[in-house]
């Protein structure tokens, strides 16, 4: 299947068996790499720096951006629908001007910080994310929640305004399950 917004060839890089969406918009290809067996689906958009690991599922309407920020999601990683990722941001309280509508030799403020998605993750429906943020192995996150840069515990389900911890989640047999998916579906790797 093709994509209307881009040519999959100028990607980074694709992996075996990734399924991009007729309608995923990215707006820089050459910075993002999608792994192996990885679906995006329709409505998404990415105009950042990219990197997804293998066997995740971003679903549709979510949003990745941040000009010049960085994203990094690992292995195993569920995004729900609607969720909104910001590794750069204006800076509210201090006042920027670094929007990408105004002259590079203008622009002041704002930040600009790397959010890493460790392995394991399951991100709730319309969650945002903003700079900064780490997410250990395993981490959880309920519906519309906001993700701020702070430490979370690894294999814990967090939810609410504050996004506090709710319950310690158990791994039970996910690394061992994947472990067989792994060895499954990567023999035909050169």
């Amino acid at each position: 299947m093709e994509n209307i917004f881009f040519d999959y060839k100028h990607l980074k890089y694709l992996g075996k068996g990734a399924i991009i969406g007729k309608t995923v918009r990215i707006r820089n290809p050459e910075k993002v790499s999608i792994g192996d067996y990885t679906i995006i689906d329709d409505f998404t958009y990415i105009s950042c720096d990219f990197e997804i690991g293998s066997y995740c599922h971003i679903a549709p309407n979510s949003t990745i951006s941040g000009g010049d920020g960085k994203v990094k999601i690992g292995d195993f990683v569920g995004l729900g629908a609607g969720t909104s990722i910001h590794p750069s941001s204006s800076e509210f309280l201090s006042v920027s001007l670094e929007m990408p509508s105004i002259p590079k030799e203008f622009q002041y403020g704002g930040i600009n910080e790397r959010i890493i998605i460790n392995n394991y993750c399951q991100i709730g429906a319309k969650n945002t994310i903003l700079p900064g943020v780490f997410l250990p192995e395993g981490f959880a996150s309920s519906a519309n929640s906001v993700i701020r840069k702070k430490k979370y515990r690894q294999w814990s389900l967090y939810g609410g305004n504050e996004l506090n911890f709710i319950y310690k989640r158990n791994p039970g047999q996910i690394k061992e399950i994947s472990k067989k998916i792994k060895e499954k579906y990567d023999v035909y790797k050169e």
